[in-house]
């Protein structure tokens, strides 16, 4: 297959440079939460920066093949990354009550995190393949909805709500983009309404008892509530310009859990304050407009729904472990795109990336 140099002269150096300046504030971040640490947590960035490295050649490589080629296998990798899924419940080990690492190559990894890639590639495949012209029907959503829901319900078994919520909203999302009859819609909703109490009954006790702290985190300040708690004091506590780098004390001092992960964006805030939190979502929400951009000027339908779905992913995750952290929404684990500590995460996103890329700089190949 010929390269095409006309590739290069439309390199999309604007969504390489968003991400790159992305990730080194969370290298920065994440080198602040282990200044202090226990043995073998205190290396945790130099661990991301190898991530980020092993992510850039994974985008490299998303951006280089044809995302129309990519998308004539999209089913293929779907029912790959499928099976790892299932993989996951025979060979997969399981950390504080979720099995959902698989060991390849002696590297760990989440194949979760694949799946709402797979899942956007399948989607955008099936819905440029069934071009109606026309708002689907419910059953015309029969085959869609069966993309989404076979490794719903195996993130939900792991248990991992948080990757199950994402994967959800990325379906409502792109069936929203493509569009829905109103009837059918209704249908939808009011099924939804019925059947939503019962979802109840299938969470974890865990899981319910973060949605019970939510409301109210006071209910138990030292067990499910300790963690939101300590977030909103360091967040509360950065104030304007924040205390500084390594100088947040509700990090250093090991008062914030999981500040690595969920709560990465609590040690920011509370070291660079409001304005560095200005900032960094200045950043994040060019990186989703940019993203939009790439789908509405695709020239192509399929490139049009991957951008959109890739964009859908980022904004979610983004906009619900900010709320999740300032207990604007519950405690589900979610982590923050291109910040939080995760080799699965940033070589997925990388790679989705690495597509966003692929699109933008495909459209002056294409004819109008």
């Amino acid at each position: 297959m010929k390269f095409d140099r006309r590739l290069i002269y439309h390199f999309d150096w604007t969504l390489l440079v968003l991400v790159l300046l992305i990730s080194f504030i969370g290298l920065v971040n994440i080198y602040s939460a282990g200044f202090r640490s226990f043995a073998g947590q205190e290396n945790l960035y130099i661990r991301q920066a190898q991530w980020v490295l092993l992510g850039l050649v994974f985008m490299g490589l998303a951006f280089s093949i044809d995302y129309r080629l990519i998308s004539r296998y999209a089913y293929v990798i779907y029912g790959i990354s499928v099976v790892l899924l299932f993989i996951v419940f025979l060979f997969g080990y399981a950390t504080r009550g979720s099995q959902r690492w698989i060991v390849l190559a002696g590297f760990s990894f989440q194949p979760s995190e694949l799946v709402k890639l797979t899942i956007i590639l399948a989607l955008a495949r099936y819905f440029d393949d069934h071009r109606s012209g026309t708002a689907y029907r419910l059953r015309e959503l029969l085959i869609p909805s069966l993309i989404v829901l076979v490794p719903f319900l195996s993130i939900v078994r792991q248990p991992d709500l948080g990757t199950a919520l994402i994967v959800l909203i990325l379906f409502v999302s792109m069936i929203f983009f493509v569009g829905i009859q109103w009837r059918s819609l209704l249908i939808s909703l009011a099924a939804t309404i019925i059947l939503l109490p019962l979802g109840w009954f299938f969470l974890h006790d865990y899981q319910k008892e973060r949605i019970l702290t939510f409301f109210n985190p006071e209910r138990d300040p030292l067990g499910t509530g300790y963690h939101i708690i300590q977030s909103m004091i360091a967040v509360g506590s950065g104030g304007i310009l924040g205390k500084g780098f390594l100088k947040g004390t509700q990090t250093q001092l090991k008062f914030l859990p999981e500040q690595q992960t969920d709560f990465v964006f609590s040690v920011f805030a509370e070291e660079w304050g409001f304005l560095g939190c200005l900032v960094l979502m200045v950043l994040f929400l060019t990186l989703i407009l940019w993203g939009l951009k790439i789908a509405i000027h695709s020239r192509d339908y399929l490139g049009t729904l991957v951008a959109f779905g890739i964009t859908t992913i980022i904004f979610s995750e983004v906009f619900i472990n900010i709320g999740m952290v300032l207990a604007i929404l519950p405690v589900v684990g979610i982590p923050l795109p291109f910040l939080s500590y995760g080799g699965s995460a940033m070589v997925i996103l990388m790679m989705a990336v690495g597509l966003l890329m692929n699109i933008s700089m495909r459209r002056f190949l294409l004819q109008p």
